[in-house]
């Protein structure tokens, strides 16, 4: 090695450590919003959904790789805020009162607060901040309209509202893809950004979002607890003979192997306490910050 050869080794030597650095705060991001999913047993695999489809509406609608990149990694913190949502309300089995909804409504400002401060802060608080606006102002929390609304919140935004129409809760079932569709055409201009929402229902009509609807992750479908419906999510580390629990009921299941793989099968009894403690599943987190690195490289 040469003298000239010293100080390039070593920049390069910063640069890799400033990059595991920001990935390792990525991923505590992605785990706390991951933890915060985990809180309502109806919501399982919504931010990797949202992610998904943020980033293939992202390349669709022009924006650069790396640009699809933060905005699904957006996508997928975007929810961030309901930690400071109360238990009573974000796992009530029926609709909301006009108060509970309230509350509900100051999520978005809570997770701006939140990120106050943060390394990776500016990649994403906008769409955390705004993603419930709507461009004729009767969104939350700012009433924001048209332009004032961040391009990338318009783009989640859309993305958020089509998976809990598609989503199953107590009170409903999941609308199939057509009909959610149909209605984000309805409110293009009005409740959806109206490019993006256009763009966006082309995709699905053509078939681009089936493979995300319904499932928690690349190629795992949601499972369901005969009791609750689809609410047992298979990570990516799960094995035959595993134990998981639905939580929303508590019930045990086993892990069995079945041709179409891995099948959640009852065994008839009550959760154990250590089997209903939230599975993270850190090979998803991990991949995701694999997959979002030239996102958060510095310049």
């Amino acid at each position: 090695m040469t003298s000239s050869d010293a100080p390039s080794n070593e920049v390069q030597g910063l640069r890799q450590q400033l990059a595991s650095q920001r990935q390792a705060l990525l991923a505590s991001l992605l785990v706390s919003a991951w933890m915060v999913e985990a809180r309502d047993p109806y919501t399982g695999g919504h931010l990797w959904r949202v992610a998904r489809m943020a980033h293939a509406l992202a390349l669709a609608s022009g924006s650069t790789p790396r640009e699809a990149s933060r905005i699904a990694m957006a996508g997928f913190l975007h929810d961030l805020g309901k930690v400071g949502i109360p238990d009573a309300i974000l796992r009530k089995p029926g609709r909301l009162s006009d108060e509970e909804f309230a509350t509900i409504k100051t999520h978005p400002r809570v997770g701006a607060r939140m990120l106050a401060g943060h390394p990776l802060a500016d990649l994403v608080v906008g769409v955390i901040h705004h993603h419930h606006e709507m461009p004729n102002g009767r969104g939350y929390p700012m009433g924001l309209v048209d332009m004032e609304i961040p391009l990338d919140a318009r783009l989640v935004g859309i993305c958020d509202a089509f998976d809990a129409m598609t989503s199953t809760r107590p009170y409903r079932a999941g609308m199939p893809i057509a009909k959610a569709l149909d209605i984000i055409e309805s409110e293009l201009g009005q409740q959806f950004d109206r490019a993006l929402g256009a763009t966006f229902v082309r995709m699905g009509r053509a078939g681009a979002l089936d493979a995300v609807v319904g499932h928690s992750d690349e190629g795992i479908p949601l499972q369901h607890c005969p009791a609750c419906g689809p609410t047992l999510v298979r990570t990516r580390s799960a094995r035959a003979g595993n134990h998981l629990a639905c939580p929303a009921c508590a019930a045990r299941f086993t892990w069995a192997a079945a041709e179409q793989g891995l099948q959640a099968l009852p065994s008839g009894d009550h959760a154990l306490p250590e089997e209903l403690e939230p599975d993270l599943d850190r090979a998803q987190i991990e991949a995701l910050v694999l997959d979002w690195a030239d996102a958060i490289a510095g310049d």
